[in-house]
């Protein structure tokens, strides 16, 4: 008889802190902090090391939670308020552990990719320093028994999100992309905490064990003075959390501006771990979740206009970087979807093979910037695959696995959301099923314009061209020059580029193959995640239909979503390589369509002129009004006015005659004895 392996909470806890001590290093010691101590080697070396050896840990913890070991620990009380614990705990189950892997996986990756990236960059230290930090914030986050804990880590990979997109912070740009970033979340944010406040308040418990403990309570509590439901409110508010996070409709906003920081941040945070925090906070809210149809219908239907409305954008982008940023907020669309039809592993299942491949498509589309000279306009490039093979053999990878083509890992999670969907006979269904069966086509579309663009097709870099704005992924934001210069060529990146590329490939083609049956079908997220299948049918049903990944491929090769894609890939082919006037011709009769998806359906225009011009009528009505006419003039000057009036009457007072004193004293004295003999008199009556 084996025994089941028990999880050690001192490796638990080095999981975290290896990054942290990594980033505490590099960011201390390798910057102006401390007078630059340590080199840009050690810098890189430190951190690299402190994310390897979190790695490492992540694949042992995995293999003993497969094996059956659990962990549901409080490692430090930070306070006790009454009845209330307020604490540091870990939560490590299978969603937990694959979680880790991922995070700790795709952030070695780009840890080493960095190493070439930013290498003649002068903010090298501080840009490692960065990442490191950020992945000490996502591991807390998803290791996290707890509301506090799960809080503080949710806002510490925001506030390094935010050093990062603004980590070129002498560009305009960057600062206002960064600063978007940040409101954006907080209003997102507030969402959130109003979420969990409502649970704290109804339940007692910070803990996800004692507020799951309660659900059946909640679910029948209404929010005083409504006729809401408390359960439903609090998910939605929770959800709203999630929308700001992990950049759904219509708090996506901000997620194409932070292309503005180095592509490899792109990478970690805007599509592999950060922005998938949202997706995963709904998993493990899944017992709260199943319980209300409305928040389910309600994260169905803003998943569903992500999927649809943001894939669209990403057809008309000619920088590189932003085509991959659209892609990202339509593929979370995905995600969300498979939540709002209780297919929560399909979700999760969906988050693995998504971080893999789109990681490798930012990467893959950093190192074609730095072969293009930090050009990221796809129009002058054309033609690359001769010069950077391996680039464009992963990067080809990437984009069949983002695609959905059968065997690869981006299919089995792809067509299972596509089923799910189909399945689920909750409010939105209709509307979401038709979302995502148009999203393969334009997925596949804009994946493969962007491909043919940068690989294939005429040369068209090393020319003298127009600008038409050149990426701003300069390594130097001082650095003016952009692009090759006439008769140059582009270059393969060196090894530390082009090792994570093909090391994110190969799970980017056989991860899915492999995890899909205990990920969805097995035991894998027993006990994780929770789905009513009584109410919630969609995984039973998927369950019936599944016979092994090898005929699941085969099915496909006769499905519509299959045609759909190829559909996609046909008509780049020959709008791209073979009849370009086509996009031309409808560029020019549909104008105003286009005209409406350059401005991005005019959201920045709309938060600008309400919300950040409103913002800035209130905050100049409360400075005029408020502060400088109500506390400076009335409240300040008004009584300063008046302790000058009076103390200026009073004055005249103190004359400096003797006499005038002996005057004052006499008439205080009879004053004095009137007043005694009118109180005796009367008690004499």
């Amino acid at each position: 008889m084996t025994m089941t392996p028990t999880l050690n909470p001192l490796v638990l806890l080095a999981i975290p802190l290896a990054p942290l001590v990594g980033s505490a290093i590099a960011g201390l010691f390798g910057t102006k902090f401390f007078g630059n101590l340590i080199g840009r080697a050690t810098a890189h070396t430190v951190t690299i090391l402190g994310v390897a050896i979190a790695c490492v840990l992540s694949f042992m913890v995995l293999n003993d939670v497969i094996a059956g070991a659990r962990f549901n620990e409080t490692i430090y009380v930070w306070m006790k308020l009454g009845e209330l614990s307020l604490e540091v705990g870990f939560l490590v189950d299978p969603l937990t552990a694959m979680m880790m892997v991922v995070v700790t996986f795709v952030s070695l990756m780009v840890h080493i990719y960095t190493i070439g990236y930013m290498a003649e960059d002068e903010g090298y230290a501080r840009f490692f320093s960065y990442i490191s930090l950020f992945t000490f914030s996502m591991l807390m986050l998803v290791m996290s028994n707890n509301f506090l804990q799960l809080f503080f880590g949710w806002e510490a990979v925001g506030l390094v999100s935010y050093l990062l997109i603004g980590f070129w912070y002498t560009r305009p740009t960057a600062i206002f992309a960064n600063m978007k970033a940040f409101l954006v979340n907080r209003v997102g944010d507030f969402g959130f905490i109003l979420g969990i406040g409502l649970l704290l308040a109804y339940s007692g418990s910070m803990s996800y064990d004692g507020v799951f403990a309660q659900k059946d309570v909640l679910v029948q509590q209404m929010l005083p003075g409504t006729d809401w439901n408390l359960l439903t409110v609090a998910c939605i508010c929770l959800f709203i959390g999630a929308m700001g996070k992990s950049a759904q409709f219509p708090l996506h906003v901000w997620l194409p501006d932070s292309m503005e920081g180095p592509t490899p941040i792109s990478a970690l945070i805007h599509a592999a771990t950060m922005v998938t925090a949202g997706i995963f906070m709904v998993s493990r809210m899944s017992p709260l979740f199943e319980l209300t149809d409305t928040a389910l219908s309600f994260v169905l239907i803003i998943g569903s206009i992500t999927a649809l409305f943001m894939g669209f954008l990403g057809i008309v982008q000619n920088d590189i970087k932003r085509v991959v940023a659209y892609s990202t907020l339509s593929q979370l669309g995905y995600m969300t979807v498979a939540l709002g039809v209780s297919a929560y592993p399909v979700a999760v299942f969906h988050l693995m093979t998504h971080a893999f491949f789109k990681a490798l498509l930012f990467l893959g589309a950093g190192s074609v910037i730095m072969g293009m000279h930090h050009d990221q306009d796809m129009r002058n490039m054309g033609g690359l695959w001769k010069y950077m093979p391996i680039t464009w053999l992963t990067s080809l990878i990437g984009s069949l696995a983002l695609i959905g083509t059968p065997f690869f890992s981006g299919f089995y999670s792809k067509d299972s959301i596509i089923e799910a969907v189909a399945e689920s006979h909750i409010y939105g269904s209709g509307f979401a099923y038709f979302a995502v069966m148009a999203g393969v086509f334009i997925t596949a579309f804009y994946s493969f314009r962007m491909y043919f663009l940068v690989f294939h097709g005429k040369e068209r870099f090393g020319q003298p061209h127009d600008d038409h704005g050149h990426g701003h992924d300069d390594h130097d934001a001082h650095d003016d020059h952009h692009g090759l210069a006439p008769g140059q060529k582009p270059h393969e990146s060196p090894w530390v580029v082009t090792l994570p590329l093909v090391m994110l490939a190969i799970p980017s083609v056989i991860v899915g193959y492999f995890a899909i049956e205990p990920m969805l079908f097995g035991e894998f997220f027993n006990g994780a995640i929770f789905v009513n299948l009584e109410q919630h049918h969609a995984m039973k049903e998927l369950a019936e239909a599944f016979h092994g990944p090898v005929a699941m491929a085969l099915h496909s090769l006769h499905s519509p979503v299959l045609y759909l894609a190829l559909g996609g890939v046909v008509t780049a082919a020959v709008f791209y390589l073979w009849l370009p006037q086509i996009p031309a011709f409808f560029a020019r009769v549909l104008a105003p369509v286009k005209n409406v998806l350059d401005n991005k359906y005019y959201l920045d225009d709309f938060n600008q002129a309400v919300f950040a011009k409103g913002a800035r009528v209130l905050g100049a009505g409360l400075w005029k009004g408020a502060d400088q006419g109500l506390i400076d003039g009335l409240v300040v000057n008004g009584s300063a006015k008046l302790v000058g009036w009076f103390s200026g009457s009073v004055r005249k007072v103190q004359s400096g005659y003797l006499y005038h004193y002996a005057f004052a004293m006499i008439l205080g004295l009879i004053g004095l004895i009137t007043w005694i003999l009118y109180t005796h008199l009367g008690s004499i009556k």
